[in-house]
């Protein structure tokens, strides 16, 4: 296996950045509408923020979230190299997220499993897992 270049990670991480969005934005849709079953209408893009930031029924999208802010932090930090490492540390991140073992995600992965029955979820999720498949580290 060749060491991948700075320019080739952040390709390869690049591209994962649209399809994780993808599929937050799908995991978002589902929570709203439980939300929406059980209180009424959410009444907008400024309603809808503030409950993603601060109801507990949104709470657990935020590990997702919080590993999408971060991954665009390291894309942006231009005067960084990026490594293998990082590839590494992605490809950790999100299996952590999934992995029943462990009990800090539990609330994420009860909410996935909610939302995993919506269409527009399981493409997105086959779509970010097909580019996560093609990153070797």
């Amino acid at each position: 296996m060749t060491a991948s270049s700075d320019a080739d990670v952040r390709a390869k991480l690049t591209a994962l950045v649209p399809a994780l969005r993808h599929f937050h934005s799908a995991l978002l849709d589902v929570a709203k509408g439980e939300y929406e079953f059980m209180n009424g209408p959410v009444k907008g893009p400024f309603e809808l923020y503030s409950l993603v930031m601060n109801h507990p029924q949104f709470q657990w999208l935020r590990p997702l979230s919080g590993l999408m802010a971060t991954l665009d932090e390291v894309l942006d930090a231009k005067d960084t190299t990026l490594t293998e490492r990082n590839l590494t540390d992605v490809r950790q991140a999100l299996g952590l997220l999934f992995a029943e073992t462990d009990t800090r995600f539990a609330e994420f992965r009860g909410g996935y499993t909610r939302a995993k029955g919506d269409a527009r979820v399981r493409e997105t999720e086959a779509k970010w897992r097909e580019l996560l498949g093609g990153i070797q580290a």
